[in-house]
């Protein structure tokens, strides 16, 4: 059963199309990307993938469940790691991943949360409020709380963002860990010579629309990398929705 079934999946804020007819799927297992320019439409369908609205039109699969009628179902299977969300600020870093955890019925909580704010190294700072977290550290919260209860599928919208160099490679190495075993991530970003490492199947949007759907290794051709392709695809940077 595939992971993710898309079909004609679009929405419109108004008179505005932010995504139009989008049709593709992402079998279980695949690291799977997903580019465009900023207003492209990639955060509005990682929103209609995992339930937080409703699509104007069309209809998606995520682990044969129908975001729509399933949304909270889908979200204690999935982690999801939203792009601009942080946790709450009046929880610490240890009372955040204890819900997180605790919504997910996972066992062993306190070795889980010793394990992920060793990892992410955040132990000096388990005590401290979210609020008074940098955006780096927040960043690494959120992403201890999509990783906890061990998903077999994972949303990450931009989630080497605010972090350093060492922990974007870190982060790249869990990802690629969680790939080889099977895992099915569905990513968004801008860093395309990180993602060019990790992704196997892509989509890239532009204006809302799906401009080219393929594996990498179809895609990038003649010595092409990720970024050259994005730029030809999208117009070298013109073909931004407004």
């Amino acid at each position: 059963m595939p992971a993710i079934v898309v079909e004609g999946l679009t929405k419109r804020y108004g008179d505005f199309l932010a995504l139009d007819q989008a049709t593709f799927t992402v079998s279980e297992g695949v690291f799977f990307g997903c580019f465009g320019p900023n207003g492209a439409g990639k955060s509005t369908l990682l929103k209609l993938l995992t339930g937080q609205m409703p699509p104007t039109s069309g209809q998606a699969q995520v682990l044969g469940l129908d975001p729509v009628t399933q949304a909270m179902e889908i979200k204690r299977r999935v982690g999801i790691v939203p792009e601009v969300e942080s946790p709450p600020s009046y929880l610490t870093a240890s009372e955040f991943l204890m819900f997180a955890g605790t919504l997910h019925q996972v066992q062993s909580l306190d070795s889980r949360i010793d394990h992920w704010l060793k990892f992410f190294d955040l132990k000096e700072a388990e005590g401290t409020l979210c609020r008074d977290l940098s955006k780096g550290m927040r960043q690494k919260v959120m992403l201890a709380a999509a990783f906890i209860h061990e998903p077999k599928l994972l949303f990450l919208d931009e989630p080497f963002i605010n972090l350093d160099p060492i922990y974007q490679r870190k982060l790249r190495d869990h990802l690629l860990e969680l790939r080889d075993d099977g895992r099915t991530v569905f990513l968004c970003s801008h860093i395309l010579d990180i993602a060019q490492r990790m992704v196997q199947e892509m989509i890239i949007l532009n204006r809302g629309k799906i401009v080219l759907n393929d594996k990498v290794s179809n895609a990038l051709v003649s010595g092409e990398d990720l970024e050259t392709l994005f730029l030809r695809m999208v117009g070298g940077g013109n073909g931004v929705a407004p």
